[in-house]
């Protein structure tokens, strides 16, 4: 069984999270604390180095997934992904960089070389994964074409209302929500991956890591 330590803007995504990677991985894993707590974007990518070097030397932790919302950030393209292309306001090439640029020098611990890697990035937020198949007018191409005309077809506050009811969830309806959507989704992922292209890349991530690990 794989030993992971998730990280996100809030534990209820976290728990949501963890439920997609096992969909993605085919199977459970064991939680592994990241020994740091991170709540919105300028907190993760703050605390994400040290995060990565404790997981390296200090746990035996085979792999971190890091998702964040993309907000009103650049959105993550094919063109990003050309050997040594570097988008400063892109927040998936960016945390990319970070475990590179952390990991580059470590020695090998714990038996392996590395903690392995996957990032996902939730355009605009979370909560438009978990509106996916229950309204096609929700999408990462949908919001992308929005910012490049001006003219957003949704807020990150609406798509929250209609995830919780309300756009100021306590943590436990933000919890069951989060988690009774992900669940309907589990079993085919398809839509998710076809709607969501920064999503796909995070279950790329997934399915390339050493499957004996």
């Amino acid at each position: 069984m794989m030993k992971l330590a998730v990280l996100s803007e809030s534990p209820a995504d976290e728990t949501a999270i963890a439920i997609l990677i096992e969909a993605v991985l085919g199977g459970h894993f064991k939680h592994v604390h990241p020994g740091l707590r991170a709540r919105g974007w300028p907190s993760v990518a703050q605390v994400l180095p040290s995060i990565i070097r404790h997981l390296h030397f200090n746990t035996d932790a085979d792999g971190l997934v890091v998702v964040v919302d993309s907000d009103d950030s650049v959105l993550h393209t094919g063109e990003h992904e050309s050997p040594g292309y570097f988008h400063p306001q892109c927040r998936m090439c960016r945390l990319r960089a970070v475990f590179r640029q952390t990991a580059k020098k470590f020695p090998a611990a714990h038996g392996r070389s590395r903690v392995l890697r996957g990032v996902g990035i939730a355009v605009p937020a979370v909560e438009a994964w978990y509106l996916c198949g229950l309204d096609e007018q929700v999408t990462e191409n949908a919001w992308g074409e929005g910012q490049r005309l001006g003219q957003l077809p949704y807020t990150r506050a609406q798509l929250k209302f209609r995830v919780y009811g309300t756009d100021r969830p306590n943590l436990q309806l933000e919890t069951q929500r989060a988690v009774e959507e992900v669940r309907r989704q589990r079993h085919d992922l398809r839509r998710l991956e076809n709607d969501f292209p920064s999503f796909a890349a995070l279950a790329r991530d997934l399915r390339l890591w050493p499957k004996n690990s």
